[in-house]
């Protein structure tokens, strides 16, 4: 009986590839470099193959598709799946799948790293130590903002959101959040108030984005958010880049229209905003949001269960688009 045929376009952790290459029933191809794929060389993979399992990098359009006629799901290792055409997908009654839940508190961990490390000045106090320029203890030296005791300002308030949300009951927080809708259910677990999106941004101290990439939300926070915002404040981006104006937000840095931000995404990501890096009141990471050994094993194993569950003609436990199963 032949093998279905399923290509990763990226090495997953090794549990996640072992799942793939044991199963008796697959035929498993991996991109062999540590790097994305040229959109020639994803044309070229996709073909003839049963199943793909997906990176953001990896944009899945209508042309890729047809090209990989005959696939039955496209597997995303990633919560969100903007990079994926899910309408198109849809018409030709292809399956996508997501790998939601199992990040959430590793991504809410990581936004409260972000927003300790820009609120107390960490990474150029690091670099400032390791150049030898540490003299003794001043009075004035990398003065930051205090955590305890401030408001909290979310704009999102979904499970990531939520998580990050309930991690501030510690510090003691006033929490306030912004949403299309209110939420009850983020009310009942963090005690937040739902307030516009204005009134949000004129009173909170620390903001932290974690809302999908979507028309609505691009550049959601651009020059006058900015101009809105206290001077003290500190800006958490772990969602999508392009929610931020990045040009708006090297200006608001530089101007001091804002304290600080703590980036993991970007809007034109890998590439940067010419200035953002030298500015020592970002930080800026890589997007690991959702980089801990387990929780990359997990969102991979969720991609095997999902791709083996289409394969066999069972709608994937994680489908964003049910609609095509019955295709």
């Amino acid at each position: 009986m032949a093998k279905w045929k399923v290509y990763v376009t990226r090495l997953l952790p090794p549990k996640a590839m072992e799942a793939l290459y044991n199963n008796p029933d697959l035929e498993v191809e991996v991109n062999p470099e540590d790097r994305p794929l040229t959109r020639q060389e994803l044309l070229e993979k996709v073909r003839g193959r049963d199943a793909v399992i997906t990176q953001l990098v990896d944009k899945i359009d209508a042309e890729v598709m047809d090209v990989a006629k005959g696939v039955k799901i496209f597997a995303n290792y990633a919560v969100g799946y903007d990079n994926i055409d899910v309408a198109a997908a849809t018409e030709r009654g292809i399956l996508v799948t997501n790998t939601p839940e199992v990040l959430t508190d590793t991504t809410a961990d990581l936004a409260w790293a972000l927003l300790f490390a820009a609120a107390r000045c960490i990474v150029p106090a690091d670099k400032f130590t390791r150049e030898g320029k540490y003299k003794g203890w001043a009075p004035m030296l990398f003065l930051g903002q205090d955590i305890t005791g401030k408001t909290l300002g979310i704009i999102g308030s979904g499970r990531i959101g939520t998580a990050f949300a309930k991690k501030s009951k510690g510090f003691d927080m006033t929490v306030l959040y912004n949403d299309v809708n209110p939420n009850p259910r983020f009310e009942a677990e963090t005690g937040g108030r739902f307030v516009d999106k204005e009134t949000l941004l004129k009173e909170s101290d620390f903001i932290s984005l974690h809302v999908p990439l979507l028309p609505s939300t691009r550049h959601l926070i651009s020059e006058n958010e900015f101009r809105t915002m206290k001077k003290t404040a500190v800006l958490i981006n772990t969602s999508r880049g392009p929610v931020v104006d990045e040009q708006a937000l090297v200006n608001a840095l530089k101007e001091g229209e804002i304290w600080a931000a703590g980036l993991d995404v970007y809007e034109n990501e890998p590439e940067l905003t010419p200035g953002l890096a030298e500015l020592d009141n970002a930080v800026l990471l890589p997007h690991i949001a959702s980089a801990s050994i387990e929780t990359r094993t997990k969102m991979g194993l969720l991609d095997v269960d999902n791709v083996v569950a289409a394969l066999n003609g069972q709608l994937p436990p994680n489908c964003v688009n049910p609609e095509a199963f019955k295709k």
